[in-house]
């Protein structure tokens, strides 16, 4: 059985290398942010306005725990999931986790090529959507490092590095 959950910060590529390893392995992918809008109906920045960042993040919490049941699964968290309950102990004890670790010039680079919309950095000069990245990594990390294996994604900028990542990753879990 395999079980793969992938985190890291926005833009680190979570969902790109997600679907390609799953593709690879000839299993689902599943995008937890997708899983849940499509449970509850409703977008992620929806349940934000709604309920706050608190009641999201239990929302967040409940499907990580239905998501990380599924066998034969690669996932990919939202920035924020790891860092939240007991979210990060639970994803290890489940799963083989991947923490996609970048630098906060290149998740800048990676946030301005992405066609998502990022809310938080909407208002936000280049400059200040920097310092923003660089705080929140440095707060976050202590969760990302956890992860079971690191897997550098700083040079992650097309296909055939993409293919490389999968490589790695492939061969860290064996697989």
């Amino acid at each position: 059985m395999i079980r793969i959950i992938i985190i890291g910060y926005m833009g680190a590529g979570k969902t790109t290398v997600g679907k390609e390893l799953a593709k690879a392995l000839g299993i689902p992918f599943y995008d937890l942010d997708w899983y849940i809008s499509t449970r509850m109906r409703n977008t992620v920045k929806e349940i934000f306005d709604e309920k706050g960042e608190e009641g999201f993040r239990q929302i967040e919490h409940n499907m990580l725990h239905e998501v990380a049941e599924f066998e034969n699964v690669v996932i990919a968290c939202g920035g924020g999931t790891p860092c939240f309950f007991d979210n990060m102990a639970y994803m290890n004890q489940q799963a083989e986790t991947i923490y996609l670790k970048a630098t906060p010039e290149v998740l800048q680079y990676h946030l301005t090529l992405g066609k998502g919309i990022r809310p938080l950095l909407l208002e936000k000069t280049p400059e200040q959507a920097l310092d923003f990245i660089r705080e929140q990594l440095a707060e976050r990390e202590k969760y990302y490092l956890q992860a079971r294996h690191i897997i550098d994604v700083n040079r992650m900028d097309n296909f055939e590095k993409i293919a490389d990542c999968i490589g790695e990753i492939r061969q860290k879990l064996q697989l």
